[in-house]
C-alpha cells in the first residue's frame, strides 16, 4: 500500500474535496484523482462519492480514515526514531524516584545526564513506591525506580538492587541487640513501621504470617527519616534497609542486628509503562541508571551491630 496514495485519500476525506487538497498538498487535481482510484483499486473498494457540494467519504471510506492516519502516524514516528539516529537525543524525560533513592542518586544521574546529553533535560519526581507507581501508570514520570511493586500487566520490572532488612535500635540501648534475630522474635520487639501497602511493612508481614506471627506495633510512621528519628530516641524500634543505617544519607547513631529464618530481602527495580513506546531519551536514561552501580552507591560492607545513621523515608 503507497503511503503517498494514504495520504491523498486521507486529505480530500478531511477536506470534502479534490480541489481543495489538490491545493493544499500543492499537486495537480487529476495526479490526485488518479492516486485516490489507484488506492480504491487496490483496496477493491469505492472509498469516496461525487455530490453537489464536493464528495463524501463511502462506508468504506469512513472506516479506513482511521487506518490511514494510523498508517501515517506509524511512519511519521519511524522516520523521526531514525532520524534520531544521526543526532544526540534531545527532549525531556522524568524519572520518578522514592526520597530515599532520590537523595543518593539524583546528583550522580543529573551530572551523568548532562554529560551525556547536553541538548536535553531530565526532571526528577520525588514520592513513595505507592505514589511513583501510580505517576508512571499515568504517564506523568517516563521511568521509575520502585521498591517491590506489586504486579501489573502495564509495567515492566527490571530487578537492579537487593539489601537485606535489619532491625535497628538507639546506639547504647540496653539490653544490646543481638548479632541475629530470628523472624519468631520479631514480635518481641516495640516496632514503628511503616503503614500497608508500604514495602517495607509488606515484606514483613509476610514473613510473619507465612509463621501465623503477629508482629508488636508500637506506631505507624510512613516517613522513613521518621521512624529513623524515633528509633534514635529510642522509643521504638524499627525495620529499615540495611542502606537506611549505614549508608551515604546517614544521618543518626543505630545499632543494628540481621534478620534470619528467614532472611527478609526488599527489591529495587526500574519500572517503564509497557503501553508507551520508550523514547531514545528515556532508553538512554535508563542505560545511564543501570550504569551507576547502585549496590556500591547502597549497599555498604556487612556489619553486626554497627553504628551509622539512618536515611529517608522510601
Amino acid at each position: 500500500m503507497d503511503l503517498k496514495q494514504i495520504e491523498y485519500f486521507l486529505r480530500v476525506a478531511e477536506r470534502r474535496s479534490f480541489s481543495r487538497a489538490a491545493e493544499m498538498l500543492d499537486v495537480a487535481q487529476p495526479t490526485l484523482s488518479r492516486q485516490v482510484r489507484l488506492l480504491e483499486q487496490e483496496l477493491g473498494q469505492h472509498l469516496l462519492y461525487r455530490n453537489g457540494r464536493g464528495v463524501e467519504p463511502t462506508e468504506a471510506g469512513l472506516r479506513f480514515v482511521e487506518h490511514a492516519r494510523a498508517l501515517l502516524a506509524l511512519a511519521e514516528r519511524a522516520r523521526e526514531d531514525l532520524r534520531s539516529l544521526r543526532e544526540t537525543p534531545a527532549g525531556k524525560v522524568s524519572v520518578g524516584l522514592p526520597p530515599r533513592i532520590a537523595r543518593v542518586l539524583t546528583p550522580p544521574l543529573v551530572q551523568a545526564f548532562r554529560r551525556g546529553f547536553p541538548d536535553a533535560s531530565i526532571a526528577v519526581a520525588e514520592g513513595l513506591s505507592a505514589q511513583v507507581r501510580e505517576w508512571l501508570l499515568a504517564g506523568r514520570v517516563d521511568l521509575a525506580l520502585l521498591y517491590d511493586p506489586a504486579p501489573s500487566p502495564q509495567l515492566a520490572y527490571e530487578s537492579l538492587f537487593r539489601e537485606d532488612l535489619v532491625l535497628v535500635a538507639a546506639a547504647g540501648r540496653q539490653p544490646p541487640l543481638p548479632p541475629r534475630v530470628r523472624v519468631a522474635e520479631l514480635p518481641r520487639y516495640p516496632l514503628v513501621l511503616p503503614s500497608l501497602p508500604n514495602a517495607i511493612r509488606t515484606l514483613v508481614e509476610s514473613s510473619c504470617r507465612a509463621q501465623g506471627l503477629r508482629l508488636t506495633v508500637a506506631a505507624e510512621v510512613d516517613a522513613v527519616q521518621t521512624i529513623v528519628e524515633l528509633a534514635a530516641q529510642g522509643d521504638a524500634y524499627a525495620i529499615l534497609p540495611r542502606s537506611a543505617v549505614v549508608g551515604p544519607a546517614a544521618e543518626h547513631t543505630l545499632s543494628l542486628c540481621e534478620i534470619e529464618a528467614p532472611r527478609i530481602t526488599n527489591n529495587l527495580v526500574l519500572a517503564s509503562a509497557r503501553h508507551r513506546p520508550a523514547t531514545r531519551l528515556a532508553s538512554a536514561t535508563a542505560d545511564l541508571i543501570r550504569g551507576l552501580g547502585l549496590a556500591a552507591l547502597f549497599a555498604p560492607p556487612p556489619a553486626v551491630n554497627a553504628s551509622a545513621p539512618a536515611a529517608r523515608r522510601r
